[in-house]
């Protein structure tokens, strides 16, 4: 039988390989939930929560005390009846990405008591994705020599982190594409900007011949309105990130026609959210990408599984693994630079 026996939470810690920097924000690791559900039959599930208080308030000590709520509400159910799942964990809306931990460890589960991959419970769409790769805020020259490394090591997209100095971002992005020509650029402001800073920045580099792909949530979360401002000022494609939490905010934000772009990210909607964010996007004429918090292999494999059998992402910014220092690789999937590939 394949109902659920019981539900483990092991807290893990992991490290970058060196401080990771976006505006207003720098961390040396981080420090996750990995969630195992345990069938009856023997088979079992993982997931991982990459907890962010800067976007999701959490914080991951307090994750650990949801493990007993979370088993009286789940053991006992049959794994092929995960809909059921989704909807429990649904309602555990004070931690989003301990929502999406379970709700992939049960499909991880299930895929695996049936031979299949996740990927193909989600319909199959793609065999192959390709990742971007994220350079953190750091001096202009050194941001420089490693979009150039990236880029000659077969990178072509590549998401560059800005936000905190105006003059010194358009500076980096000169210097960047002086050294990646060819290339596509995601700009990630991650909140830094001001309404006014960000279209200064947009109309600037646009001004100096250089092409951004997607410009990725310039201004703070909450102000939706300074976000259709910039989108209505700005040459480029603008994003939301922090702004999209769940299917409710990604309604807003279509209803409000502010954005061209939406980054989903697992550990903000869960499973169930960004199925739904999915197919309103696909409605609504509105882009995808998506993204990751801190996740490592066994994370990224969550959403990897996701953008594989979903088909739905024009960029896909799935790197968090190539930065934190790992023993052992544990994704489902796998990867040669850029391009990753299902098993």
């Amino acid at each position: 039988m394949g109902k659920i026996k019981d539900i483990k939470f092991i807290m893990k810690e992991y490290q970058y390989e060196k401080p990771f920097h976006i505006a207003n924000s720098i961390s040396a690791g981080s420090k996750n939930l990995e969630v195992q559900v345990f069938l009856e039959n023997g088979v079992v599930g993982y997931g991982e929560a990459a907890p962010s208080y800067r976007v999701n308030g959490e914080r991951v000590e307090t994750f650990l005390s949801l493990q007993p709520f979370v088993k009286e509400q789940l053991v006992g159910i049959d794994i092929r009846n995960y809909r059921r799942i989704f909807d429990i964990m649904d309602k555990l809306r004070c931690a989003s990405s301990v929502k999406a931990a379970v709700q992939f460890a049960a499909l991880d589960a299930f895929s695996e008591e049936i031979g299949a991959q996740v990927y193909q419970l989600l319909g199959g769409a793609k065999d192959e994705i390709e990742t971007d790769k994220t350079i953190g805020i750091d001096s202009v020259e050194n941001m420089a020599k490693e979009a150039e490394l990236l880029f000659k090591s077969g990178f072509k997209s590549i998401k560059i982190k800005v936000g905190e100095e105006l003059k010194k971002d358009i500076r980096v992005m000169e210097a960047i594409h002086e050294v990646s020509k060819g290339a596509k650029y995601i700009v990630d402001a991650n909140t830094g900007y001001t309404p006014k800073e960000a279209i200064t920045f947009a109309r600037e580099i646009y001004a100096r011949g250089i092409d951004i792909n997607v410009y990725e949530q310039p201004v703070q979360a909450q102000n939706i309105e300074g976000l259709k401002l910039v989108r209505y000022n700005s040459p480029f494609p603008v994003a939301a990130d922090e702004s999209a939490r769940t299917r409710y905010d990604v309604l807003r934000l279509i209803k409000e026609d502010a954005v061209d772009f939406v980054n989903i990210k697992l550990m903000k909607s869960g499973i169930s959210d960004a199925l739904a964010i999915v197919e309103m996007a696909n409605t609504a004429k509105i882009q995808l990408m998506i993204g990751c918090m801190s996740e490592s292999s066994v994370g990224i494999n969550q959403s990897v599984q996701f953008a594989l059998g979903t088909g739905a992402f024009a960029f896909h910014d799935l790197d968090s693994h190539l930065m934190l220092l790992e023993d052992k690789f544990r994704g489902k999937f796998l990867q040669d630079g850029p391009k990753i590939k299902a098993k």
